[in-house]
């Protein structure tokens, strides 16, 4: 898909009409309930947070100031920069909806990994508030670290398949089975994931986990295509440096954690939409029962 604000105003604005139709029906109605509509749409809005990370602005005030009060300040009714700071939690559900509408697709071959999400340097943990008893010292490959983990599962064209987000100190091993749930095949990840055990239950619902060795282990065979794919995990490892030197996933500005998190979800869904194809597309603004 083209980076182009248009482009994902059309594709967002259909999506938000079908969901605020479904919305309307589920919520209970009520009396006291105002009505009263803002300047800027939720169709709007959405576009807005999610061009961000297709654009090539490294923070959000820079972009929204220069980017649209510029010669751009006519495509919307904008409010100014604290005011939309305030709008950001209104997207959370409808961009947790869009997030899972842009699953892609389901090839049989995928690749788990996570990957640390850092809010602070390592001297500044003990002084850091915004994220007080929420964020966790974990370890990675590049030693320890304060935040969260992003672990993710994609295909072999690079479609994002499921997230989870969790603390920084906890275990790999322990979010796979539910994040693979709806998953069957053969899925490739890092001697982190594994386990005599997780093998077995995965391998009974018709999913097959595929690891290298350690040193200690005993050596065994391997199919020449499993082979072969293993030596591709690097995809998923691209996948996260677009996500975090190109769309900056990982950074520590944040001031509040529900905003924070919806920069997690934002980022994930941009880059999603650059990877959607024609056919998820229209399923993606076609009319749920």
């Amino acid at each position: 898909m083209k980076k182009c604000i248009t482009t994902l105003y059309s594709l967002v604005d259909d999506f938000c009409k079908i969901y605020q139709e479904w919305e309307k029906q589920k919520l209970i109605p009520s009396e006291k309930q105002r009505e009263r509509q803002g300047n800027l749409g939720l169709s709007e809005l959405m576009t807005i947070v999610l061009f961000f990370y297709l654009s090539s602005y490294k923070d959000f005030k820079n972009y929204y100031l220069q980017y649209f009060y510029g010669d751009r300040k006519n495509l919307f009714k904008l409010p100014t920069y604290s005011r939309i700071i305030q709008l950001w939690p209104r997207i959370i559900t409808p961009l947790t909806i869009l997030l899972h509408c842009l699953t892609g697709e389901h090839t049989g071959t995928y690749f788990i990994d996570s990957t640390k999400l850092q809010i602070c340097h390592n001297k500044r943990t003990g002084s850091n508030k915004v994220f007080a008893h929420k964020a966790k010292m974990g370890k990675s490959s590049y030693g320890w670290f304060m935040g969260f983990k992003l672990h993710l599962i994609i295909n072999n064209r690079g479609q994002v398949m499921a997230i989870k987000i969790t603390q920084g100190n906890k275990s790999d091993m322990s979010v796979v089975e539910q994040l693979s749930k709806d998953l069957t095949g053969k899925m490739f990840g890092d001697k982190g994931y594994i386990s005599k055990k997780l093998f077995e239950n995965l391998y009974n619902r018709g999913l097959k986990i595929i690891t290298g060795i350690r040193k200690d282990m005993k050596n065994h065979l391997f199919e020449m295509e499993e082979k072969i794919m293993l030596k591709k995990r690097s995809l998923i490892e691209a996948v996260f440096n677009i996500l975090k030197n190109t769309m900056g996933l990982e950074h520590s500005r944040s001031r509040s954690p529900l905003n924070y998190l919806i920069h997690i979800l934002a980022c994930i869904a941009s880059y999603a939409i650059t990877k959607i194809s024609p056919k998820t597309a229209s399923q993606l603004i076609s009319p749920r029962p």
